[in-house]
């Protein structure tokens, strides 16, 4: 399917990735994007330099005459509307199932019935569970540690029922740690990088060598643009990420050579699950030792590879923070 001349719905447009990916989709020429957010953790100032060419729905994925609406008319669905928080997943699964698997199967099923054939869904590398192999390839087993991993798998699996009852072409993208401008504040990245603005000590949990796969916006973004227009994407399960490790001790560094900010690395040995001394957070139980995902798949069927080299994102992120601090002052994660 060509971007050019294509109607498409965002859901989750005015998040992080999704506010992204509407500014992509114009930029390529497509004749009409339409956004579904619920705003719970979206800001129409997200997409502030198109808000004139976007159509927005104030809705939610659970509203079926709401998806019903927003899937009318369109060619094309890409569907990044999720609860993303570990431990708002943690503290209620049941919540997290709801919004994550039976939001995603109201999509699903809106298309269905609306001829909408094409869909792009966003689900997780948290899939795959404690790493058994390095990197983690798409048939690495997926055994999930925390409930958000369970509903993102749950919508994989429901993705390849629906194209076999249906007829639907969907694509499933496993996300690495997806950072860049707009990003929400919680993640270990982000800590680092506001207490950096704060002039704070930079707190790592543990040893720090747990390793984690980052991969940058623009990058994600270039994947979904090829995944659309690409036919060897339909059907297919992707990871999106660069393949390289970053230790949490290498990405303190990399931070403060970033912000020119010399700030001391505090080590904390705060056990799983329990409440940090120095953040108004907890360390999550059952964390992930290593997170690495290979992208040969990627690069096999579609030709895509990350190209942005993490510190190079790390200056633009910082860049876009010096501009929106306001932003980052309740932390989710």
């Amino acid at each position: 399917m060509k971007i050019s001349g294509a109607r498409v719905l965002v859901t989750g447009g005015l998040g992080f990735i999704g506010s992204h990916l509407v500014e992509s989709l114009l930029a390529d020429g497509a004749a009409h994007v339409r956004v579904l957010d619920n705003l719970r953790t979206g800001h129409e100032d997200n997409i502030a330099r198109v808000r004139d060419s976007v159509e927005l729905i104030r809705g939610d994925i659970l509203d079926t005459s709401a998806v019903n609406r927003a899937v009318t008319g369109i060619d094309l669905v890409s569907h990044h509307a999720a609860q993303l928080e570990i431990t708002r997943a943690i503290a209620d699964p049941v919540e997290d199932l709801m919004t994550n698997t039976v939001g995603t199967l109201n999509v699903f099923s809106a298309c269905a019935r609306a001829g909408v054939r094409r869909i792009i869904q966003a689900t997780s590398a948290g899939v795959y569970g404690q790493a058994v192999t390095i990197p983690e390839a798409e048939d690495h087993p997926t055994d999930p540690n925390w409930a958000y991993g369970v509903s993102k798998l749950a919508n994989e699996k429901y993705a390849a029922i629906m194209s076999a009852i249906h007829g639907l072409q969907i694509t499933s993208l496993r996300y690495g740690i997806v950072y860049g401008p707009r990003e929400w504040y919680g993640r270990v990245l982000t800590i680092f990088l506001k207490r950096a603005s704060d002039g704070a000590p930079l707190v790592i949990f543990g040893d720090g060598e747990q390793l984690r796969d980052f991969v940058y916006v623009a990058d994600v973004v270039e994947m979904h643009r090829r995944c659309v227009e690409d036919e060897a994407s339909h059907g297919q399960v992707f990871n999106v990420a660069t393949g390289q490790g970053t230790s949490i001790n290498r990405l303190a560094e990399l931070v403060c050579e970033a912000t020119g900010c010399l700030l001391p690395i505090i080590h904390e040995d705060v056990a799983e699950g329990a409440a940090s001394r120095h953040l108004p957070r907890r360390r999550l139980p059952q964390e992930l030792r290593t997170l690495v995902q290979s992208t040969e798949k990627a690069h096999r069927l579609l030709g895509w590879r990350a190209s942005t080299p993490l510190s190079d994102g790390l200056a633009r992120e910082w860049a876009w923070l010096g501009q929106n601090l306001p932003r980052w002052t309740e932390m989710s994660y």
